[in-house]
Parts: structure tokens; sequence; C-alpha cells
């Protein structure tokens, strides 16, 4: 898959040192680097007045105010983050004055703070990382080694200070990093899993089981190595795969490659694109059922600039001036290896890291029990209740670490007749409601706009008999289906041969039999589904009943 827009690594770099520039730069699938902030100077009150004060400086620009800074009393904190302490006397003055110019970014009493128990990380980039708050990040401990977190991209640079010894950190296949693009998947993994280590960043799940599968080994972004790369994380057990990546084209194949991971228990998380600025056009996979898509908030949990908006995306996560690493290769010399960037490329590792580290406190959910918690222990932002720019809101750690299970959602992916059959989706397909040991079969499942607005099932008649299927749960309709039929979706001549009947969703009990004549057994398909503009998920419980000789 080829992804437009792209820009290097190095020239940003280059750029952060000539002057600054403000604007999210594009790059693939809704990639940006964000040089500076997005948002007007934060000043945090104190009760009463301190002594001292934390400036951050304007990460371009900063180092010119330091002889200013210096000559006030400052004491330069940290170089990376542009942080100084100033004394009380130099905050209308010089400060002042460097704020209406606009070089400070933060500024903040010095206070005594009271130890909480909540991590303690000494790394040098942690104080900037703001958006770990806005996840409930620090309000919890994050688990040991887990649930595997697997990131499909371009390679990992295993020298650099945040992956060099790193535990739990796997390879699949070799690593590339030549090409303009190829600082991303490093980037994208240290959002996921840096480790406290007193180096640089650290990530949402520090021990995160994480694993990299390289989908440009030729430095061309990106491959048929991407659906490989998903199928490995797929293999890895039930877990996390990342897709920080997407297109305007469906794939078929890459389509076929997330539902088969997701049949087999995994979660795949998708950023939703940075396309708002060009009509929010349709991203894939982002735009797949069964996909966890992921749009980007700024500091003030409202939706970036960039963050495409339609009705896949799922929760939203901070996606500005996030800390992340930069491979080696595309760092010039004398610089720090690591960037400020944005893009909802960055936001969605952010839910992937939380997903894996909620799926490894709770094992005993499975995957379809950890996507709808984090979708509805959300913090709701934006319009009340769901909306297409953050979904049902930004992903909160320690709510979806407290909120009660939901039911399970079993037989997923089964949106259509060749994700159930044989030789569809899976070489065995799904097995049969219904059997000549199993004349009766209970389902209980839900149906949800645009993430899974339809549950198909096989069901066994026998011959000469007939079936009954029953619908209860107000919201979804019911049909049945003939066992040549090629999909549910089919009109015209085609569902007039195939369809067997219909009922429309209702808060009554929903009914159809169909007797089968032939002489031999036959299979159908029963089929809930969610009437075109619902918005609403319908829980329902279908019952199959072999009528009796």
């Amino acid at each position: 898959m080829s992804l437009t827009g792209r820009l290097g690594v190095v020239p940003l770099l280059l750029a952060l040192a000539a002057g600054p520039a403000h604007a999210a730069v594009p790059r693939k699938d809704g990639t940006a680097y964000l040089p500076g902030p997005a948002s007007p100077t934060r000043v945090l009150q104190n009760a009463s007045p301190a002594t001292s004060y934390l400036v951050e400086l304007d990460r371009v620009r900063g180092p010119l105010a330091a002889p200013l800074l210096r000559a006030a009393g400052g004491v330069l904190l940290s170089p990376d983050l542009r942080l100084w302490l100033v004394p009380r006397s130099a905050v209308r003055t010089v400060v002042g004055r460097l704020a209406r110019a606009g070089f400070v970014r933060t500024l903040e009493p010095d206070r005594r703070l009271t130890p909480l128990s909540t991590p303690t990380f000494t790394d040098p980039l942690f104080p900037s990382e703001w958006w770990r708050n806005v996840v409930g990040a620090d309000s919890a401990e994050a688990p040991g080694p887990g649930k595997p977190v697997t990131v499909v991209d371009s390679g990992l640079d295993v020298n650099h200070p945040e992956f060099a010894g790193r535990p739990n950190t796997t390879l699949i296949g070799p690593q590339n990093l030549l090409g303009e693009d190829e600082w991303h998947g490093t980037a994208v993994s240290s959002v996921i899993g840096a480790p406290a280590n007193g180096v640089g960043l650290v990530g949402v799940y520090p021990q995160a089981d994480l694993a990299m599968a390289d989908a440009s080994p030729a430095g061309v972004l990106l491959t048929t190595s991407e659906v490989a790369g998903i199928a490995a994380g797929a293999r890895r057990g039930p877990g996390v795969v990342n897709l920080s990546l997407g297109s305007e084209q469906l794939d078929p194949v890459e389509r076929d490659a997330i539902f088969a991971a997701v049949a087999r228990g995994s979660i795949v998380v998708a950023a939703a694109g940075n396309s708002r600025g060009q009509g929010n056009p349709l991203t894939y996979p982002a735009s797949l059922p069964h996909v966890l898509t992921v749009a980007a908030t700024g500091e003030h949990d409202a939706v970036a600039s960039f963050s495409s908006s339609f009705r896949a995306v799922d929760l939203a996560a901070p996606g500005e001036n996030i800390a992340a690493a930069v491979a080696l290769p595309f760092v010039p010399a004398g610089f720090q290896p690591y960037a400020f960037v944005a893009g909802t490329s960055f936001s969605a590792p952010i839910v992937a890291g939380a997903a894996a580290w909620v799926w490894t406190r709770r094992p005993e959910l499975d995957s379809s029990q950890v996507v709808e918690i984090l979708r509805r222990s959300a913090r709701d932002v934006g319009r009340k209740g769901f909306d297409v720019d953050t979904g049902f809101g930004i992903v909160d750690i320690p709510a979806a670490l407290a909120l009660a299970a939901p039911p399970r959602d079993p037989g997923e992916p089964n949106d259509d007749v060749y994700l159930v059959k044989p030789n569809g989706l899976l070489a065995g397909g799904s097995a049969p409601l219904t059997g000549p040991s199993q004349p009766t079969a209970a389902v209980t499942a839900r149906v949800t706009p645009a993430e899974d607005p339809e549950d198909v099932y096989r069901v066994w008649v026998p011959a000469r008999r007939s079936v009954r299927v029953a619908l209860r749960g107000p919201g979804a309709g019911l049909e049945l289906w003939a066992s040549r039929t090629r999909s549910v979706f089919e009109g015209g001549s085609a569902a007039k041969r195939d369809l067997l009947g219909v009922r429309r969703p209702a808060t009554a009990t929903r009914t159809l039999t169909f007797r089968n004549r032939a002489r031999k057994a036959a299979l159908v398909y029963a089929d809930v589904y969610l009437p075109r503009g619902a918005t609403v998920a319908a829980q329902y419980a279908l019952t199959v009943a072999i009528a009796r000789r």
C-alpha cells in the first residue's frame, strides 16, 4: 500500500533548528509533525504566590531566550524541554515579554507535590508527556508483560536508546530503515512501549510484550508485507495489532487479513487518518468493521484540526505534540533522537497500548469485551454521546479497568455469508448453530452501527423438517436466506430467489420458519441486522429450534 504526502524526518529536524513552524505537516496516513504548540501559552496558577516559576519555552526559539533568562537569575533544568526555573521577580518582566512574543509554552508555579501511589519515572521527556494524564496512564500502575502488541509499520531501530536491550521486544522478520518514512515505526512503537529506563520518554505501557512487523522491507511504504505482518501478529496469540497506516482504496486482501485476525481473537487498532482538510474521505483499514478506529485530540480535548471524521471512529486519544523516538539514521549530528510529532498515527498506539494494558489486567475477557469496555468507559468530549469526530470519547484507562464486563459478542466477524461458510474467510468456516445431535441453539450477541451492523449464522435443517428462528430484543431485524445465497446484501432477482423471509425491527419477538422439502439436509443463513440509519447498538437473543417429526 503506497501512502502519499510523505516527508522525511531529517528536513523536519533541520527546520526545527532553523526556526518556528506551527502548522502540522502531513505525512503518511495522518502522520504529521507539529514542531510548536497548537494552542496559546498555558498558565497554571497556584493558590498562593510562589517564590519561583517553571517556564517551558518554544521548542524552536527557546535557545534564543537563554541569555535573557540567565541574566534574570534563571536556571536551565532541561535542554530537551527548554525548561527553566526562574525567580518570581522575573515573571512580570522578562517572562512576560517572552510570552507576548510567543516564546513561552507553559508557565506554572514551582510547587511542592505530595507523592501519590502512581509510577515515578526519571526519563527526561516524561514531564512533557502531557497526554499520559489525559488517558489516565499516570493514575494506575501498568502491568508487566502480558497480552502482546504487534506494530505493523516501517522497521524498528533496535539501536535506539529506547529499544537497545529492551526486554520483551520481538522482531518479526528483517527491519528496514532505508527510505524517507522509515523513522515512523520506531516513533509509533515508542508511544506504546518506550521503557521506564531513565532515557528519553515513557510509553503508555512501558513493559508491553512488543513486536514489530516491518511492512516496508524495500523502503517503499507499504507493500503486501503489511498483510503478512497482520497475520504474524494474529499468530502471536490473542493480542493487539496496531496499524498506523492507511489508504483511500479498499484492499480486499488487507480486509480479510484483518478479519482473520479478529476471528482468531485479536483486537485491531487503526489510525482514523489525517484528511479532515480534504473532506474526510474514507480511509482503510480505519473504515472497516471490527477495527477499533482512533481519532486525534489536542491538549484541550478538542478534536485535532487534521483528524479525519466519519462514522467508523470509535475512540479518540491525544495526537498533538507527542514526544516520540526517532530512528537514528534520521537524526543529524548534534540532535537528540526524539521529536514532537502529531497525527492519528500516534493516537492509535496510545489506544493499542491501553487495550493491551486493560486486557492484561483482565485476562478473563475476550477481545469483544475489551473493545466494548474501551468504548463504554471512554470520557465523552465534544458533542454529547457518540459523534463522528471523537467516537465515544477519549480512552480512559482507569475507567476501563473498573467497568463491569459487558456480554460477549461471539462469532465475529460474521457480517456476511463468505465470513461464515467453509473456504470463505477461514477454511473451516463457522460451525452451524444446529446439527444432527444439536436440534436447538441459543446465541446472545449484539449488532453495532458501522462497527458490526450484521450478524450471519449457519443453520442446519434436516431433510423434510422445519426450523424455527426467533429473535428477541429491540432494534434489530431478522432475515432468513437460502443455502445458495452468496451475500445477505443481494438485491433484485438474486434476493427474490434467495431471501426466505424478513421480520423488521420491533419490540416483540420476531420469528421465521423454514421447511426443508428436499430429501437431504440443507444449510440456511439467519441474518440479524440493524436497519439503515440506525445509530444505537442492539443487544439480542437468537434461538433456533428444529421441529420434531
